[in-house]
């Protein structure tokens, strides 16, 4: 039976970010991937000026309730940027109202990075993604979001053990889900993941590739999610989307740098259906 996701994004029309990445590299899997825009952008907002944008909050819910009426099932959640505490409050209402015992929540609690927050979220927006965090079975914040969700310090990379393990810690009272903390770096020459599958703690490492993008991600939890649908386990998803995701940032830094136009991930998709071993 064909694995099927909803996938509650907005839609950032150019920029290769949100939907436009979950959407493909789901796809690719050979998995089902349904959406509900939260927002559809001329282009995403990070390097663009002048941009349109149209807010969908209000059609969230009567496209929850019709596919509760329809009778729609999902394998999966995957929820990603919200641009309101009020987007956050009807994603925990659409999840409740078409979701089943069944229904995998991942949880990419986008809003920070840097050590700071993106534009446009107010102060109190990380208090309020806790509650949709702590109804979630698997979070990938990245170091950034698991500071302003605990209220630990942010801290720059190269990290040590101990404050990685005190912001999961902190993680850790939110939700009882699986964690997959982001940005993990113990030296400069690489970087990656600590995932916390119940008092099971691993870390996984790729080379660090000097370069930022748009969208990675949303690169990386996309994979993530094909990764878990396919029956692989926690560690081998997000080592499998840590890899894909520096091939992506690697092949683009070769062709483009400019970090706005996002990430080159559609001629790497032959190598993402290797590592899921799909080919």
């Amino acid at each position: 039976m064909q694995k099927r996701v909803a996938a509650i994004h907005d839609i950032s029309c150019f920029g290769k970010c949100s939907l436009t990445v979950a959407l493909p590299i789901i796809s690719a899997a050979g998995i089902e991937c349904a959406g509900i825009p939260t927002a559809v952008l001329s282009t995403h907002t990070g390097g663009f000026s002048g941009y349109t944008f149209r807010d969908l909050t209000e059609d969230i819910m009567p496209v929850a309730n019709h596919w509760k009426k329809e009778g729609l099932t999902f394998d999966a959640v995957y929820t990603g940027y919200l641009g309101s505490v009020e987007q956050i409050d009807l994603v925990c209402e659409a999840v409740d109202t078409f979701g089943t015992k069944d229904t995998l929540l991942i949880v990419d609690p986008v809003m920070a990075d840097h050590g700071r927050l993106y534009g446009g979220f107010p102060e109190n927006f990380p208090k309020e993604m806790v509650r949709l965090c702590a109804k979630a079975d698997i979070i990938t914040p990245n170091i950034t979001e698991a500071a302003f969700m605990t209220d630990m310090p942010y801290v720059e990379a190269p990290h040590t053990k101990e404050y990685i393990e005190g912001l999961l810690s902190g993680l850790r009272k939110i939700t009882n889900g699986k964690i997959v903390l982001t940005g993990v770096c113990f030296n400069t020459g690489e970087i990656g993941a600590a995932c916390l599958d119940g008092d099971n703690l691993e870390y996984i490492f790729t080379p660090h590739v000097d370069a930022a993008y748009h969208g990675t991600g949303d690169i990386f939890t996309s994979t993530l999610t094909c990764g878990v649908l396919k029956g692989k386990s926690l560690k081998e998803s997000a080592l499998i989307a840590a890899q894909y995701t520096a091939g992506c940032i690697k092949l683009t830094k070769e062709q483009y740098p400019d970090m706005k136009y996002g990430v080159n991930f559609e001629s790497e998709i032959p190598n993402l259906l290797k590592l899921l071993e799909l080919i």
